[in-house]
């Protein structure tokens, strides 16, 4: 029997988002599984899998705003904005990170709030004539690259009682936009004060609606006996769109494709069609008034 449904991974650091896809198709015996938004290697935390037929709910999560927990470290840049690369030189006299106070870390951090256009780092997945970009920095070819409108809701500065930068250290919580990269905000906040700086670890603590108290290691699932009681359940998908429960005649026209009547309960443009209460049908798009069509059929069953 074929697995539908959206599984939150707890991804442990050392694994590309594209190895911890690899290994679920080989565990849960399922070709069609992605994932809504990429975690870099040395990244854990909150990768939600949608499989099955639910790999046809993705596109309503691309512009989904993720949560982070990480640690920054000052005192010198990396050619990969994070604890994985290699130390950088610097381009002008370096600063000790001594000399930085908590006051001007605090005045440096606020800057990067709110939209800015952003570069995304050389060594990233962004792609270039169809290369990404961290294969052509790999093999030292020119890696030019587009800034990106993103959007950085909070940045906000985790500080102990008894605050010690021997190690130019400090933890951070921030909300961002999808695109967003942490490890950029990282050396960029290190190229504003003169020291340097880069992202030392990261931790994603959400995704949209899933969150990290939810999500199950690599291990819990390849020993659970009952996965499907793992996945995510979908009357909580998608929360900004209202729910509808078609009867049997609308749920047989929308398995078609169809357009159909359903009750208004909201202007919303989209809405979750539920046959059932526990069947996610489809996504439907408002046509006018109380008409909707299908824009993906979906019929997959909560467990």
């Amino acid at each position: 029997m074929s697995l539908n449904g959206i599984l939150v991974v707890d991804k442990p650091a050392g694994f590309t988002s594209h190895d911890v896809v690899a290994r679920m198709r080989r565990v849960l015996g399922e070709r069609a599984i992605g994932h809504l938004g990429t975690l870099d290697p040395m990244a854990t935390g909150v990768l939600p899998l949608v499989i099955g037929r639910m790999t046809r709910i993705a596109q309503f999560y691309g512009d989904s705003v993720k949560s982070y927990d990480g640690e920054i470290r000052l005192g010198f840049a990396t050619d990969t904005y994070d604890a994985d690369g290699e130390a950088a030189t610097p381009e002008t006299p370096h600063r000790p990170h001594q000399e930085i106070s908590l006051e001007e870390l605090r005045a440096a951090s606020a800057r990067f709030v709110g939209p800015c256009e952003q570069m995304p780092p050389p060594f990233s997945a962004k792609k270039i004539n169809g290369v990404p970009a961290y294969k052509l920095a790999r093999n030292k070819q020119e890696v030019e690259l587009n800034a990106v409108l993103v959007h950085i809701h909070e940045f906000e500065l985790v500080v102990p009682e008894v605050h010690d930068f021997s190690e130019g250290r400090f933890l951070f919580r921030s909300v961002v936009s999808s695109g967003t990269y942490l490890r950029t905000i990282a050396h960029e906040l290190g190229q504003a004060l003169g020291s340097g700086a880069h992202l030392s670890s990261l931790r994603r603590t959400r995704v949209a609606e899933f969150a990290l108290d939810e999500a199950h290691t690599l291990a819990e699932i390849e020993s659970s006996a009952d996965r499907e009681a793992l996945l995510f359940h979908l009357r909580r998908v998608l929360p900004e769109m209202p729910s509808v429960t078609a009867n049997e005649e609308q749920a047989a026209w929308i398995r078609n494709g169809r357009a159909v009547n359903l009750p208004e309960l909201s202007r919303s443009k989209l809405v979750k069609v539920f046959s059932s209460q526990t069947e996610l049908l489809a996504i439907a798009s408002r046509v006018a008034g109380t008409l909707f069509h299908p824009k993906v059929v979906l019929g997959v069953v909560a467990q």
